[in-house]
């Protein structure tokens, strides 16, 4: 799935920088700036709502993709966008759209 949205991504001709765990997204947040931070919503070391919190608290737009929408809830993705896979490439797109444009579904 990964793969698959980098490859919509940058087709869109966006930049695109890819990671598999909250650590090294961690370690990108505080590299560089990003306009925008999508984040699964389980990854090996921890959950995708956790970067999703560092995105909001340094003021980047964000949204989480995840099968466990359900699980997810109880820890408080509700307070988030997101979007239940699988994710079609049009529905990716127009998420990362209404995000970088500020606005929320």
């Amino acid at each position: 799935m990964r793969m698959l949205m980098e490859h919509v991504l940058l087709r869109a001709e966006y930049e695109v920088d890819v990671t598999s765990t909250v650590e090294q997204a961690q370690a990108m947040l505080e590299a560089r700036g990003y306009d925008l931070v999508i984040a699964d919503g389980r990854l090996p070391d921890g959950s995708g709502l956790t970067l999703a919190r560092i995105a909001n608290k340094q003021g980047i737009p964000n949204f989480i993709v995840t099968a466990y929408g359900f699980d997810l809830m109880k820890d408080g993705l509700g307070q988030f966008e997101f979007l239940l896979k699988p994710v079609r490439p049009d529905e990716l797109l127009q998420a990362v759209e209404r995000a970088l444009s500020g606005q929320r579904t």
